[in-house]
């Protein structure tokens, strides 16, 4: 199982170190995530004596804090609570820290607090984890049983959190299941779930689940489960009868959590959405990158011939005299003269009416008009057109776009987006994203995305296709991908392109098949706000054809698309503008017989 070093859902834990009593073990368990572990004190004394006669073992509580606190890890509190019940003020103090989680030993903690788990547990103050026994070493094999709702996606957190060789998510159902047939509650997780091939998924039918899971932890380490507050006949401070009788007797390392709130109840056919967090988060963390990673080409060179590919840069243009030519110069000398990374670079051309192609044709670098490829299809206008025809003119295994107005060109822009792809072969397509500086009134502001991205793209994506969240910029001009994968999905013509592509190659590959990274700024031309209502106006019908794919319903057919441009003049006041933007697709370039004739596909 891949080691998740960047992947950390659980940044804080938070410890009650008790004075003579639990903790020591906690901390040790918890020092196997990649957390900060906060320490607070606690003196117990007993019921009947003054408080102040705590005063000595806080003094040698405080030392073993400060003791604590030369680990990096280890957040050390000086404070130390004395009390007859601390954990009333204990509460109080995790609800203004906020930590992810509360780590306390079974049985233990809740022996040396006074205080019941079914206290804890009914209105806790934080997310809480109860843990029977010591973690030494690494875990090789955890079991997370997972019935569905927010306690099974914590439960999965913590799992994952602990690095292990592998896990197995459990996901048991009874006989007399009301809900048997959709299983509302494990629906959300079990998305997640279809995105992490590294979890192995088990599936079972029994009316014993505690019984099922103590005789399958005989092959784990340890057992990280979910709670409930419901009352068992065997246990005054219950935790749920499976959740008990898995502490009280299985052979293996328990860990039993509760979250804060519990907001759904069982059988909401939400519960389990929130969910989604846990792949975005863990996608974010190891698919993120930043261009100076792979600013040594030696390296990615290397990484190239080692894997026997060629790489295409094509560039999509129109219009853009004034910055095509030092694109291409430092494309050419950066990445083919002086590091052979590019085997090819090409410009293509939508027709434009300035010096565009004149000024590549000097570079020295093929010029194609993408209104005169594939001249028996009517063209279509659209940057996506000219990407979807760019795989017919170029050859290289990968092939990288990005625009060709970007002022501040650097070789970031082509190597960032190259580096993933030739470090990790399960990446098929890489989003480049930066800060964007924009002039609003007399300042310059640098925000996540632009405005069709944060008003339109965004919101859809959260709405639809929760999964791709944690894209920072899905329209962004710069990215690539394999070739493998680009020749299976179609191309939007218009605007949509960049969406559609990012949705189909999730869909294909999943979300580990994307990955994306920083290539600090980029400094462009803006468009107009009219330019900007047409491309939310074709990124809307981009999705809503995705929608109609995902559920088998026409949806776009029944809309319209004309769009309605409103005018003003001075002197004849409000008209309106009707202009057509419908968002068409092109075929996979597999579908097409030149293509497949020219890279000898079957």
């Amino acid at each position: 199982m891949q080691k998740h070093t960047d992947f950390s859902p659980i940044h804080t834990i938070f410890i009650p170190l008790v004075h003579d009593g639990p903790g020591e073990s906690a901390i040790e368990t918890a020092k196997h995530f990649d957390a900060d572990i906060v320490l607070v004190g606690i003196v117990v004394v007993p019921e009947g004596q003054s408080l102040s006669v705590g005063a000595v073992s806080a003094r040698a509580l405080r030392k073993k804090l400060r003791d604590y606190g030369k680990d990096k890890k280890i957040i050390s509190k000086t404070q130390v609570i004395v009390s007859h019940q601390p954990w009333g003020e204990l509460s109080n103090l995790l609800k203004k820290e906020q930590p992810d989680v509360l780590f306390l030993e079974w049985d233990a903690h809740l022996n040396a607090l006074s205080v019941t788990a079914n206290e804890v547990l009914t209105n806790p103050p934080c997310d809480i984890a109860l843990i029977r026994g010591k973690i030494v070493s690494q875990p090789k094999q955890i079991l997370v049983p997972a019935r569905g709702g927010p306690h099974a996606e914590l439960a999965l957190k913590v799992g994952l959190g602990l690095n292990p060789k592998g896990v197995t998510a459990l996901h048991i159902r009874r006989t007399d299941d009301p809900m048997a047939g959709t299983d509302a509650p494990f629906i959300g997780l079990e998305r997640v779930l279809r995105q992490m091939p590294e979890v192995k998924k088990q599936f079972e039918v029994t009316d014993e689940a505690a019984e099922f899971i103590l005789q399958n932890s005989k092959d784990n380490d340890l057992i990280v489960l979910g709670t409930t507050t419901a009352q068992s006949l065997t246990s005054p401070a219950s935790l749920g009868y499976v959740a008990d009788r898995v502490l009280r007797e299985s052979s293996s390392i328990v860990i039993a959590v509760k979250k804060a709130s519990e907001n759904q109840t069982i059988y909401d056919e939400s519960a389990g959405v929130e969910a989604i967090t846990i792949l975005v988060d863990k996608w974010f963390g190891e698919n993120t990158f930043e261009a100076d990673e792979y600013k040594n080409l030696k390296d990615l060179v290397e990484l190239k011939k080692q894997q026997n590919l060629t790489i295409s840069l094509a560039l999509p243009a129109l219009n853009e005299e004034q910055t095509v030519g030092k694109v291409v110069r430092m494309m050419k000398k950066e990445l083919m003269q002086k590091a052979p990374l590019l085997d090819e670079i090409v410009l293509i051309d939508s027709n434009s009416k300035d010096r565009t192609r004149e000024i590549a044709k000097k570079e020295g670098i093929p010029v194609y008009i993408h209104q005169q490829i594939l001249e028996r299809l009517k063209p279509r206008r659209g940057k996506g057109e000219a990407l979807w025809k760019s795989l017919l003119v170029t050859k290289g295994d990968i092939i990288v776009w990005i625009d060709t107005d970007i002022v501040n060109i650097h070789p970031r822009f082509v190597y960032g987006i190259i580096g993933p792809l030739l470090q990790n072969p399960q990446v098929q397509l890489v989003k480049g994203f930066y800060r964007r500086p924009l002039r609003v009134g007399e300042k310059m502001q640098a925000g996540g995305g632009g405005r069709v991205t944060e008003l339109t793209a965004r919101p859809l994506l959260n709405l639809f296709y929760p999964e791709l969240s944690g894209v920072v910029q899905p329209l962004s001009g710069e990215y690539g991908g394999r070739r493998t994968a680009l020749e299976k999905i179609p191309f939007f013509s218009g605007y949509g392109v960049e969406t559609g592509l990012l949705i189909d190659i999730y869909d294909e590959y999943g979300i580990q098949g994307i990955a994306q990274v920083d290539l600090l700024e980029r400094i462009h031309h803006n468009q107009a706000l009219e330019a900007l209502s047409k491309m939310s106006f074709a990124i809307i019908q981009a999705v809503l054809h995705k929608q109609e794919k995902r559920f088998g319903k026409a949806a776009v057919e029944e809309v319209n698309k004309s769009m309605k441009l409103i005018r003003y003049n001075a002197n004849e006041g409000y008209s309106l503008d009707v202009e057509e933007i419908a968002e068409r697709e092109r075929p996979p370039m597999l579908e097409i017989p030149e293509y497949l004739e020219k890279f000898k596909r079957s």
